[in-house]
């Protein structure tokens, strides 16, 4: 059993922070959607000894932004734009992630109360 997320609304429908989502990714959708993936090689984040947990879909922003640390280093203020796009790419990544963590929730609310199915 992963740990819980969200409001008391998302322990409503058993939503898991681990949990895959359960519905088409396009249901609801006009478009298609692009899946996400990742920029950065596993191979070049295994060489820069970037740890696991940091190896998301903002790790090549993370890699420039080492590389910049490396390469000025005792002035490591002139990698601020490096790292302001790694912060701000973390960002929008936790926002994207929120956003389908509460379609995930809703879209479970939605099918609860169509088809009285209880999680």
């Amino acid at each position: 059993m992963g740990q819980i997320m969200g409001s008391y609304g998302a322990r409503n429908v058993g939503l898991y922070m681990d949990d895959t989502p359960t519905f088409d990714p396009h249901a609801g959708f006009d478009y298609e959607r692009k899946p996400r993936e990742m920029k950065a090689n596993e191979a070049d984040l295994v060489s820069a000894k970037i740890p696991p947990k940091y190896r998301d879909y903002c790790a090549h922003h993370l890699l420039e932004y080492q590389s910049c640390r490396y390469k000025n280093m005792p002035l490591i203020y002139k990698c601020a734009h490096e790292k302001h796009h790694y912060l701000t790419c973390e960002k929008d990544d936790y926002v994207i992630r929120m956003k389908e963590f509460e379609r995930e929730r809703r879209l479970r609310l939605r099918e609860k109360r169509i088809t009285g199915v209880a999680y």
